[in-house]
C-alpha cells in the first residue's frame, strides 16, 4: 500500500471516530511522524497532503528538514515530539515549528531565553507524564485530581510555563501505556483532557489544544478530545 493510500484509511478511520464522538474531522491535526523514514519517504507523504510532519529525534530532524524544505510542494510545518536535551535546542530552534514534548520546566526556560536570543516564538505543548510510567517524560500528572502535591507542583510548574516570554503555549501532550487494556488508555486520555479543562480555567492560558493518541489509540484519543494525532506505522508502514 501507498503512502496515500494509508493516509486515505487514516483519514477514513478519523471520521469513523469523530462520527461517534460529535465531532468535526477538521477539529483534528495530523502530525504524520517520519522516525527512521527517508527524505523519499516524507515527500511521498508531502505529496499526498501531508503538511505537519514530526520528529523524534533531534538529529533526524536536522539532518532531513532542509533537505524536505528545500524541494517540498507547499510550506511542511515540523513538530519535534521527542525528549529534548538541553544540550540540542538551539538545533530545535533552527529547524523546527512546534515543540510538542516540554517536558521540563528547564527545557521550557531554555527555549524561552534561547528564542529571544534570536528574536522569535516559538510555538509549544506541555507534556504532561498522566500514566505514572517512569520510563515516560513529561511533568508529573498521575492521579493530578486525587493527589494535593502533585496537583500543587503541576500547577506551579504550567503557570510558570505558560508565563515564560518567548513560549506560545498551544496545550497539553501525552502518551498513554502501551500494549494497555482499552479502558487504561481511554483513562489517560481522559485525565489529560480533564486537567485541560480545570488549568483553562484557572490559568491565564486556555490550552486549547490536546496532542494525544498515535497509531494503536489514536482513535480512542479522539473520542477523549484529541486535536492533535502523531500517527506513524499507520501511515509510513513498519519502521526498519
Amino acid at each position: 500500500m501507498t503512502i496515500r493510500d494509508n493516509l486515505k484509511r487514516v483519514e477514513d478511520r478519523i471520521a469513523d471516530a469523530c462520527a461517534k464522538a460529535n465531532r468535526d474531522p477538521s477539529e483534528i491535526t495530523l502530525v504524520a511522524i517520519s522516525k527512521r523514514k527517508t527524505v523519499a519517504d516524507i515527500l511521498e507523504a508531502v505529496d499526498a497532503g501531508l503538511r505537519h510532519i514530526g520528529e523524534n529525534r533531534v538529529e533526524e530532524g536536522v539532518e532531513k528538514i532542509p533537505q524536505v524544505n528545500a524541494v517540498a510542494a507547499g510550506r511542511v510545518v515540523w513538530h519535534m515530539v521527542g525528549h529534548v536535551q538541553s544540550r540540542k535546542t538551539k538545533h530545535v530552534l533552527r529547524h523546527f515549528d512546534t515543540v510538542q514534548s516540554v517536558d521540563s520546566l528547564k527545557i521550557a526556560k531554555r527555549l524561552s531565553r534561547l528564542s529571544r536570543e534570536v528574536d522569535r516564538r516559538l510555538n509549544v505543548f506541555i507534556e504532561i507524564n498522566v500514566s505514572g510510567e517512569a520510563s515516560k517524560y513529561g511533568l508529573e500528572g498521575y492521579n493530578w485530581y486525587g493527589n494535593a502535591s502533585v496537583r500543587e507542583k503541576l500547577w506551579h510548574e504550567v503557570s510558570e510555563i505558560v508565563a515564560l516570554p518567548q513560549l506560545d503555549v498551544a496545550g497539553l501532550m501525552t502518551m498513554a501505556p502501551f500494549d494497555a487494556e482499552e479502558s487504561a488508555i481511554r483513562r489517560v486520555f481522559a485525565d489529560l483532557s480533564g486537567l485541560r479543562d480545570e488549568m483553562a480555567a484557572s490559568l491565564p492560558a486556555k490550552l486549547p489544544e490536546l496532542s494525544m493518541g498515535m497509531t494503536d489509540d489514536y482513535q480512542i484519543a479522539i473520542e477523549e478530545g484529541a486535536t492533535t494525532i502523531r500517527i506513524g506505522r499507520a501511515l509510513f508502514g513498519e519502521r526498519l
